[in-house]
């Protein structure tokens, strides 16, 4: 289509997400596409705050596409006016936005964003190699406003529409255009996009990273199923061992050691084994009676002092090592590898503060699989609360650090017995959720979003955060 008729159809789509241009305005409607406009490099239309003239420099976030006059290509962006922030800088200084607009972030290499959206001193030097290679025309366009664009995606129009759809209904979004059916019509345009996206299926992620690499650490907050997944997927092994490691966790306990027995009255030692001897133990059986594998789980692995449990059982943890011709003596065994039928799946508490940060020696050694809390499908005689997990959701999407993510609670906490479920699910809030959050701002954390949690917890559970 040409220029005309892609803006005349963006209009329409505007229109159809709310979009107010008289009386009480929601946008002001830049339009910069004739011909000379071209040949200067500045060609683009798109919307800007109300608050805005229709012409001259302008401040603030907008949503702006850059045509080719000659049509196919074009870029769309999210892209800040050349006179920088004068409303918007606490909105760009929060990862919300840019949270945002990465969910509908292709995976063919078409969409790229700036990791600060507070930044319009620097371009995104990946956007500019793309647009020499594939949209030559629009290389003056760009190098007039590289520093400005915040996010932005080349897009056929012809072929994907519904992205730049998706791009508008997002910032029609986030600014609030709209009544209750365009709002609809604006989260059916994201969902366009977004469902073609797949959900993360952890389980089936895990047993196929266990086949590239047989050491895995599964790290999360608490409550999104780090034990319970490592469960499941031991229900696949012809042999399972646990063991939680805790701050008085010793090298005997994990690996062996001796003790003192006591026989015809006299005092005698004994070696035994600890839990990786035992799966040891049980994955060299296994192998010689049917080939299959064994699982040991080590649960909250960092809540040892692991140079002292792991000791020089470190250096068996290779998964690439060839052939040894030096034995490790650990226990009562004498080994140079670990069986190859023993996998080991660890588990780590992403939102534990006290611990110290993991050795880089255990970090080389294993692959590690972060799970996000997601929504879950309760069971029969149970309710999982969507509702509040997604108020949840939204304020550690809004406020919070890509550090302070990892503090956020699990699914687990919003699943109650159907049985009085709605008061489980306030006590819940009041004697778990709201301590935990309290802990968290104490320490320094999530203080942006501290005011979002106190009206939280006001409406949901007429409890305070603050006395």
């Amino acid at each position: 289509m040409n220029v005309q008729d892609l803006e005349d159809k963006v209009k329409g789509e505007a229109c159809a997400f709310g979009l107010k241009e008289e009386k009480v305005a929601n946008a002001v409607l830049r339009s910069n596409i004739k011909s000379d406009s071209f040949k200067d490099g500045g060609a683009y239309f798109g919307y800007i705050r109300p608050e805005e003239a229709p012409s001259g420099v302008y401040y603030d976030v907008s949503f702006v596409i850059f045509p080719q006059e000659t049509g196919g290509k074009c870029l769309v962006a999210l892209a800040v006016g050349s006179a920088g922030f004068q409303r918007d800088y606490d909105l760009v200084s929060i990862p919300w936005l840019r949270r945002l607009y990465k969910k509908l972030a292709s995976a063919d290499g078409n969409t790229f964003l700036k990791n600060d959206f507070s930044n319009i001193e620097t371009s995104i030097p990946e956007l500019q190699e793309k647009i020499e290679n594939e949209v030559s025309n629009l290389k003056k366009t760009l190098e007039k406003y590289k520093r400005y664009i915040l996010a932005a995606c080349v897009v056929d129009p012809d072929k994907d529409f519904h992205i730049i759809s998706a791009w508008l209904a997002q910032y029609a979004q986030f600014r609030g255009w709209g009544n209750k059916g365009e709002r609809e019509k604006q989260k059916v345009a994201i969902g366009k996009l977004l469902s073609g996206q797949q959900s993360v299926d952890v389980e089936t992620d895990v047993r196929n990273l266990l086949k590239l690499k047989r050491f895995i650490v599964l790290q999360g907050a608490p409550g999104t199923g780090k034990t319970y997944n490592a469960l499941k997927i031991a229900q696949d092994y012809k042999g399972t061992h646990l063991i939680q490691f805790h701050a008085e966790t010793s090298y005997a306990d994990f690996v062996g050691g001796i003790r003192p027995v006591l026989s015809s009255d006299q005092l005698k030692y004994e070696a035994y084994d600890g839990k990786l001897i035992e799966a040891i133990k049980t994955a060299d059986q296994v192998k010689k009676d049917t080939g299959g594998r064994v699982l040991l789980i080590i649960d909250e692995i960092n809540r040892a002092n692991l140079a002292n449990v792991l000791g020089p059982v470190f250096f068996l943890f290779e998964t690439h090592v060839g052939k040894r011709s030096i034995p490790l003596q650990i226990g009562t065994l004498s080994l140079s590898t670990l069986p190859d039928n023993l996998d080991v799946i660890a588990t780590m508490n992403t939102a534990d503060r006290s611990l110290a940060v993991v050795d880089f020696a255990l970090r080389r050694r294993f692959a590690w699989y972060t799970i996000r809390p997601q929504a879950i499908a309760p069971q029969q005689g149970q309710t999982f609360h969507g509702g509040l997990f997604r108020e949840f959701c939204d304020i550690f999407e809004r406020y919070a650090s890509d550090e302070e993510l990892n503090l956020q609670p699990g699914p687990s906490y919003f699943l109650t017995s159907s049985k009085n479920g709605k008061q489980l699910m306030k006590m819940r809030l009041i004697y778990e959720l709201l301590p935990l959050i309290k802990e968290y701002l104490a320490e320094g954390l999530l203080q942006k979003a501290a005011d979002s949690f106190a009206h939280l917890f006001y409406t949901e559970a007429g409890v305070y955060l603050y006395e």
